[in-house]
């Protein structure tokens, strides 16, 4: 699983990615190139101002740029269902719309015609991250974990490629915060999904990723590994120190 050896063909594929802000003109990102495979949960870590969001948003389809992103053998030209987006921002849901409602609009909006359809396959991405009794809910009557869970399940009911997340649960608190990682795990290795994850927490890249990335001034890529420890990862599974005290230091190095 997530082994580029057993996958012929990336999901997503990205070479010489070139990001420049003008007046004044900053370097953003310089000249990125990785790939990632199907079920991969590549999370990408660096200091603020890195470029980690830049990068996510060129994915994504929202900031033009230089060079060359790949889903599938497809130019990336803009948005697209196969991509989806999960904010930090929790309310990324339409307030006005229930938790089922929120899934069914976009999948109205991707073409799919019959009501009882779209309801079914609703619920049954509710289901998968537990909160199908919540269904009738609004997203204001809901945590900040729950709200996140719900723009999962709807990136999995438009059937996306990738997820992408930028720091979802950044704003949780400690406990809710290692509750949404073991969620999301669970979630990916049940669905075999493909994560691409932006953080700034080292204990969360190697609890979650499969892989790890790690981004330096201008967003260079200092290094792209696989996470050697097995999962579930705590504290006090084999190599997690040495692995935080090296990946601190290469954030400490490349501020």
């Amino acid at each position: 699983m997530g082994d580029d050896t057993l996958n012929t063909e990336p999901v997503l594929h990205i070479a010489n990615l070139h990001k420049e802000y003008y007046n004044p003109t900053t370097l953003v990102l310089s000249d990125l190139s990785f790939d990632l495979y199907h079920e991969d949960f590549l999370c990408i870590l660096g200091p603020s101002g890195c470029g980690k969001s830049t990068l996510i948003r060129c994915i994504a389809g929202f900031e033009k740029y230089q060079g060359v992103i790949q889903i599938k053998g497809k130019d990336v030209e803009g948005p697209g269902t196969d991509r989806i987006m999960v904010f930090q921002d929790f309310n990324q849901l339409f307030p006005w719309k229930t938790v089922l409602n929120n899934l069914t609009y976009p999948l109205k909006l991707n073409g799919m015609t019959d009501k009882n359809e779209r309801r079914e396959k609703a619920e049954e991405y509710l289901d998968k991250v537990n909160l199908l009794e919540y269904k009738d809910y609004y997203p204001h009557q809901l945590s900040g974990g729950m709200k996140q869970r719900v723009a999962i399940a709807r990136a999995m009911a438009l059937g996306s490629e990738i997820v992408l997340m930028d720091e979802p649960f950044a704003a949780l608190d400690a406990m809710s915060r290692n509750q949404m990682q073991d969620e999301l795990i669970r979630i990916k290795e049940k669905e075999k999904m493909t994560v691409l994850f932006i953080t700034h927490n080292i204990q969360e890249a190697i609890s979650c990723g499969n892989r790890i990335m790690v981004m330096g001034k201008n967003g260079s890529i200092i290094e792209n590994m696989k996470n050697p420890i097995e999962k579930p990862v705590t504290p006090a599974s084999a190599g997690y120190g040495e692995l935080w005290k090296h990946l601190n230091q290469l954030l400490r190095d490349n501020k």
